[in-house]
């Protein structure tokens, strides 16, 4: 017998839903850990590679270019011989860290029921 179809009691998603949004800007991969890293302050470049050791130059430097397109990092080139680079969050990017925090509680809730598990078994 065929199961019946329930209605969907949830408010319909508008057609450029917000939460889409949001997880088009910190869903992709290593984005959350550079969000997280910049949420201290400042960094250079060579400082979030030690952050993030297992982040590879081209995705780390592909990752900052789409964060600054996005107007959630600011790059700022320092006058030093030789000259070197900062990155930090912007406002817009400031206002990202709540979700991010919220999702790393909700990891380690995970991460401890997960060994409480294995502990068992």
């Amino acid at each position: 017998m065929a199961l019946k179809v329930r209605k969907n009691l949830s408010a319909p998603a508008p057609y450029d839903c917000p939460l889409s949004e949001c997880l088009s800007i910190i869903g992709g991969t290593w984005t959350p850990n550079i969000l997280w890293n910049l949420g201290a302050g400042a960094r250079r470049f060579s400082e979030l590679r030690g952050d993030i050791p297992r982040i590879s130059a081209k995705m780390l430097a592909a990752r900052l270019k789409e964060l600054e397109e996005n107007g959630v990092v600011s790059r700022e080139v320092k006058p030093t011989s030789p000259p070197s680079v900062e990155y930090s969050l912007t406002a817009h990017g400031r206002e990202l860290l709540p979700a991010i925090e919220a999702i790393a509680a909700v990891g380690h809730k995970l991460k401890k029921r997960k060994q409480r598990a294995r502990k068992k078994s």
